[in-house]
């Protein structure tokens, strides 16, 4: 199924908070990086509404090696990624009071309505989607993006443990090298949501973009 993206139903409206939240996608190399706790401290310091969205890390790693080594489907590797993302998403809402995991759109207004970081866990909102792409062409990127436009967020951050110079980046470019994934570029057509792409050392800019309510990083387009 290459090529669709995920579309948000018209009759779901918007997280009510004050400000429009913005969702993080932390990168599965991000978690198992040396600077998880600054990008934390970073988020957990922000004054607007935040949904972060790890990445699958090592355990969708593992999901792939499986896959390689058993030979089952994509449609079962997804759904085992989706509960990569699941775990990892525990795991990080482990690491800082007042972060909360919400698995459905209802829990993470829920968790923002309570001054809470909601951390999202993937699975109990995307595994039975008959508009999902069941394989590794759309994953934790897309789906971050996909949450934002489902949220109405103001941007959706891309963390990755890359080294990143300039104010801009192609997203179909992004996804030929590999930084994110191949549905990437129609799901941010799809979605409308402004995409920034930030990396390694980048965590004071972003806590000062998110104090003044401003933009930091490279925009994807």
């Amino acid at each position: 199924m290459p090529g669709r993206a995920l579309r948000a139903p018209a009759d779901i409206a918007p997280v009510a908070v004050e400000a429009p939240p913005i969702v993080v996608k932390l990168g599965g190399s991000v978690v198992r990086s040396a600077e998880l706790a600054a990008w934390l401290d970073a988020i957990a310091q922000a004054p607007r509404p935040v949904v972060v969205v790890p990445g699958g890390g090592a355990l969708a790693d593992e999901v792939r090696s499986c896959q390689s080594q058993l030979g089952f489907g994509d449609r079962s590797a997804h759904r085992m990624a989706l509960l990569a993302m699941d775990q990892l998403a525990w795991a990080v809402a482990g690491l800082r009071r007042g972060f909360e995991v919400g698995a459905t759109e209802q829990e993470l207004r829920a968790a923002l309505e309570r001054g809470s970081v909601a951390v999202w866990a993937p699975y109990a909102l995307i595994a039975e989607r008959t508009d999902l792409d069941e394989s590794w062409r759309l994953t934790s990127d897309s789906l971050a993006l996909w949450l934002a436009g489902r949220i109405g967020a103001a941007r959706c951050y891309l963390i990755k443990s890359i080294a990143w110079q300039g104010n801009g980046a192609s997203a179909g470019q992004l996804a030929r090298d590999g930084i994110v994934d191949a549905a990437f570029p129609d799901m941010l057509k799809e979605t409308g949501v402004q995409a920034v792409l930030l990396g390694r050392g980048d965590q004071q800019a972003f806590a000062a973009a998110l104090a003044e309510g401003s933009a930091c990083g490279a925009a994807i387009d």
